[in-house]
């Protein structure tokens, strides 16, 4: 299981598991920008090492301030972190739900951080006949809640959740933190973004990750947005230093490439609806959703696993996601990252291979019973 630790892109794992090195890969179970990092952070890697001795500054104060006029919002509704995943622990330490409200299938680490401060969860189930997009009528059962975490673009899905769903809960009197981590690859980012909104509302939180869209995610870097009381109190609850120097010089330095971020959204629009129609072509069901990766569920055929065809492509030097970690999908489900042509050309023309492999060795196992 290359799932070993919750997550994709172990290569690491991938390396004892098939033998081969990291560099061999093609790694479709982490969903990163295939264009790689902005030229600026080989520059920035350059010119660090005069920079490692000093401190980095404690209130993240450069990045801050060009994300707060990105986004035009206040410097002091935004909180930089060690990642999403810190920004997640942090905020629901803050608020200590009793109960929170759950999409299910979502990104693990929402339930694993609730349990850490021991709440409880109530399961929101995201269905395959509502092609897994969240409705207003399972919110609508979900009103023991007071607190949500809410994924948009969702994960595993790529599901974006209409923001007047979400503004219902907040007046209904529920808290709610809005995970928009692929948000960036979405091109009409403004339409469902919440992020604006977070800024002055002391009940909704918007985390943003800085890992994926930049292809980064050695370096951890995310942020979150909300009313700044909230923002204060959540940053006095933060490790002191927790956001290294080298991460907040690459953060500045990415956000001025406007010219890759176009190419990163003009590049989804096109690839993500092709590579969609392939994997239709190759008998998979397709759930496409708005973010730079897909989840499909493979065609009923003896022996085809999520994790069986983990493992036959894994010995060719392909990754992908087992899907069926996550709550709420069955043995049936993958999620594939979206990547560029001709990676993509090669990954289908190995899932055709692995798929046919698997389909063979069923067969034989039949003949031998």
């Amino acid at each position: 299981m290359l799932e070993k630790y919750g997550h994709g892109g172990d290569l690491r794992t991938a390396e004892e598991a098939y033998g081969l090195p990291a560099e061999h890969f093609l790694d479709y179970s982490s969903n990163m920008n295939p264009f790689g990092p902005p030229p600026a952070v080989r520059q920035v890697l350059a010119a660090y090492a005069d920079k490692i001795d000093r401190y980095p500054d404690p209130a993240v104060r450069g990045l801050r301030t060009k994300l707060a006029q990105l986004h035009a919002v206040d410097e002091q509704s935004i909180l930089i972190g060690n990642g999403a995943a810190e920004l997640i622990d942090l905020v629901v330490r803050q608020h200590n739900p009793v109960i929170t409200g759950l999409a299910y299938p979502s990104f693990a680490e929402y339930g694993d951080a609730v349990h850490k401060i021991g709440g409880g969860t109530l399961p929101i189930p995201l269905t395959e006949a509502e092609q897994f997009e969240l409705s207003e009528a399972s919110l609508l059962q979900s009103r023991a809640a007071d607190f949500y975490m809410i994924g948009s673009p969702n994960n595993p899905t790529g599901k974006l959740v209409r923001p007047e769903l979400i503004l219902k809960l907040v007046k209904q009197g529920a808290t709610v933190v809005v995970d928009e981590a692929f948000m960036d690859f979405v091109p009409d980012e403004e339409a469902y973004s919440l992020l604006q909104e977070a800024a002055v509302n002391d009940r909704l939180f918007v985390i943003r990750s800085m890992t994926k869209f930049y292809a980064i995610p050695g370096i951890r870097l995310g942020y979150i947005v909300g009313e700044p009381g909230n923002i204060a109190e959540l940053s006095r609850l933060q490790v002191p230093w927790s956001v290294n120097s080298l991460a907040q010089l690459i953060g500045e330095a990415v956000l001025d490439d406007e010219e890759f971020a176009a190419k990163t959204k003009n590049w989804l629009q096109e690839e993500g609806p092709w590579f969609a129609d392939r994997l239709w072509e190759s008998g998979l069901n397709v759930y496409a959703g708005a973010a730079n990766y897909v989840l499909v569920r493979l065609p009923e055929q003896p022996g085809l696993t999520a994790a069986a065809l983990q493992n036959e492509l894994g010995r060719r030097g392909v990754l992908i996601r087992d899907a069926s970690h996550f709550t709420g999908l069955d043995a049936h489900y993958c999620r594939f990252a979206i990547k560029l042509r001709p990676q993509n050309e090669r990954f289908l023309a190995e899932l055709k291979g692995a798929m046919a492999a698997i389909h063979a060795c069923s067969g034989m196992e039949g003949m031998i019973e």
